[in-house]
């Protein structure tokens, strides 16, 4: 796809950290053209892409008007606004109505089916009536907890059991994330927060667990969710949030699910400020029980942005290319740096 130039053009949703993240990487690769970006931010509304980037000027206008912005022509859309499945559907449907293909980094769209079958069904039915595909990934899920162990089970003849484990610093990100892991808070007020839905934990868990189980053909009977505090026996101090010893820094979540009442993946996610304040060290971990074993770790952790932004921009040529309607990380190929990036870099 693309213009005359043979550029794809790519419009931008979301000029959180994300969001601009990724335009910054797009910036980089002359084989892509960013004709658009969307924001609500007013701070951000109305000035060039470049100086909310602190870049040179891009001739781009920021704007809050989608509509607007979608006459631009986009072969594709990446949309950086929510987590949630019904909070994005809307910007979704509105791409697709401007025939553009989409990427969203929302975690629930990972596997939008768990979520919402009726919103997911409405994705895939417009999608392939306008003849484009809608992907949701990210670094987890999206990533190390499923399409990463997915692509590890290709070398087993057998799997009785598998167990992923990412253990990530919080500390680089900011009040909102810190609210929604409990972070800073009493125990008893972490137990109050998961009562009244302030406090989440990851989001993700059953995306992960259905995306994999689709992949090996496993009926999933049930998942069980458990969330509990982590909490420090020293002081932990972020420029976020300072948190005393006693108190919560951080929410361990973990997913087990079942097949025919045999547990059949367990998945664990602590996540925690300044981990190292206790001699915590990150890190990604798959363990798959079966013929061969398998044992992979990586330390420290995959930066969690980092890792986010690139998979979303890398996905461009395999979203354009692939098959059409919603699909997830298991129905495109492997994931790749997008090569143009890859040979800019080089030179």
């Amino acid at each position: 796809m693309g213009t005359g130039n043979g550029k794809t053009r790519v419009l931008l949703w979301g000029l959180g950290a994300m969001g601009s993240g990724m335009a910054s990487m797009l910036l980089e690769n002359p084989d892509v053209e960013i004709v658009a970006a969307v924001e609500l931010n007013p701070a951000k509304v109305g000035k060039d892409l470049g100086e909310v980037l602190d870049k040179p000027s891009t001739g781009v206008i920021v704007t809050h008007d989608a509509d607007e912005a979608f006459e631009s022509r986009p072969d594709i859309a990446l949309i950086s606004i929510s987590s949630f499945v019904s909070e994005v559907y809307p910007a979704i449907e509105t791409a697709l109505q401007h025939d553009a293909n989409v990427i969203t980094i929302a975690e629930e769209m990972a596997y939008p089916w768990a979520a919402s079958q009726e919103l997911a069904d409405k994705i895939d039915s417009l999608a392939k009536q306008k003849g484009k595909a809608v992907l949701g990934t990210g670094i987890n899920p999206g990533f190390i907890l499923d399409t990463l162990i997915i692509a590890l089970t290709g070398i087993c003849m057998d799997v009785e059991h598998i167990h992923g484990k990412r253990v990530n610093d919080l500390s680089p990100f900011g009040p909102t994330v810190m609210k929604t892991q409990g972070v800073g808070t009493t125990p008893e007020e972490f137990e109050q927060g998961l009562a009244s839905g302030e406090i989440v934990g990851h989001i993700g868990f059953m995306q992960s667990v259905m995306l994999i189980a689709k992949a090996l053909g496993w009926e999933i009977d049930e998942v069980v969710e458990e969330r509990e505090p982590i909490i420090t026996s020293v002081e932990r101090r972020t420029p976020h949030v300072t948190v005393a010893p006693g108190n919560v820094a951080g929410c361990r979540h973990i997913a087990r699910a079942y097949s025919n009442g045999k547990e059949v993946i367990f998945l664990e996610h602590p996540q925690q400020i300044c981990p190292d304040a206790e001699g915590v060290s990150t890190g990604d971990y798959i363990t798959i029980k079966g013929n061969p074993p398998v044992n992979l770790a990586i330390e420290p952790e995959i930066p969690g942005g980092i890792g986010t932004m690139a998979i979303a921009v890398n996905m461009i040529p395999l979203v354009l290319s692939g098959p059409k309607g919603l699909v997830t990380m298991a129905d495109l190929p492997v994931p790749r740096l997008m090569h143009t990036l890859s040979l800019n870099k080089r030179r």
